[in-house]
């Protein structure tokens, strides 16, 4: 005998069915959701800590453990919050309010990552590729302008913190304790921890207006573009751009 379309065994039976349909929607909803943003490249590269593999490997090789936040002398890596699409939870560093300035110089987040999202291969600085840096706003920098610096960078309320290896080589300290009075304003390249990444040249006869120069050696660590005391800065980090690159 067939069962009644009204009987109570067929409408619990219908229920279940349309709960198991909606669940399973809802789950692909979800996936396609994060996924699809990926897929279409709508969401923003991030700066990753040193020794970040290639990013599509990264990011299914991470397991969001946090162990390069915790390890991280300057506090420079967060993990993405739920905006984020598939990297949620994923490492990252926001250079402009927080740069990777090498303060553990052995490149701990690297030694403390257990996956190899962050390659282990690695640990000499010159050899980590974060990205590079680029001249964004050339004319608002302040050595073009032939201008100097005085004061507290990015001001007293700035919570950043850098390595100043002439104070204290293994205790970083807030950038606003430690104000600068310059003649012309050569901030980024006196604090880059990088030898010979970048420089300021003449821009003009006199030599009394500079230009910053990045170089090759430039690893995308972003001190250039946190210390930089114009707002918005001059000086940018172009994530997993590597030099040569178009």
């Amino acid at each position: 005998m067939s069962k009644s379309p009204k009987s109570p065994r067929y409408e619990a039976s219908r229920r279940r069915f349309l709960r198991t349909v909606g669940l399973f929607v809802g789950v692909v909803g979800i996936s396609l959701a994060t996924l699809l943003p990926v897929i279409a490249k709508l969401v923003p590269l991030r700066l990753r800590p040193p020794g970040a593999i290639d990013e599509p490997e990264f990011l299914a090789s991470c397991i969001k453990c946090g162990q390069c936040v915790q390890v991280c002398p300057v506090e420079a890596i967060k993990l993405a919050d739920i905006d984020e699409a598939m990297g949620i939870g994923v490492p990252y560093i926001d250079a402009r309010a927080q740069a990777c300035d090498f303060s553990c110089d052995a490149v701990q987040c690297i030694l403390a990552c257990p996956t190899g999202s962050l390659s282990h291969t690695i640990v000499k600085k010159e050899e980590v590729r974060m990205g590079l840096a680029r001249v964004a706003r050339p004319e608002a920098c302040l050595a073009s302008q032939g201008l100097g610096f005085k004061g507290q960078v990015r001001g007293a309320d700035f919570n950043g913190l850098l390595r100043y290896a002439k104070i204290d080589r293994w205790n970083p300290i807030p950038v606003r304790e430690h104000p600068y009075d310059l003649e012309l304003c050569d901030l980024c390249v006196r604090e880059c921890p990088i030898e010979n990444a970048i420089s300021l040249q003449n821009i003009d006869d006199e030599g009394k207006r500079k230009m910053p120069v990045i170089h090759e050696a430039c690893v995308g660590c972003g001190v250039c573009e946190m210390i930089c005391p114009v707002e918005p800065t001059v000086i940018v980090i172009d994530e997993r751009k590597m030099w040569g690159e178009a």
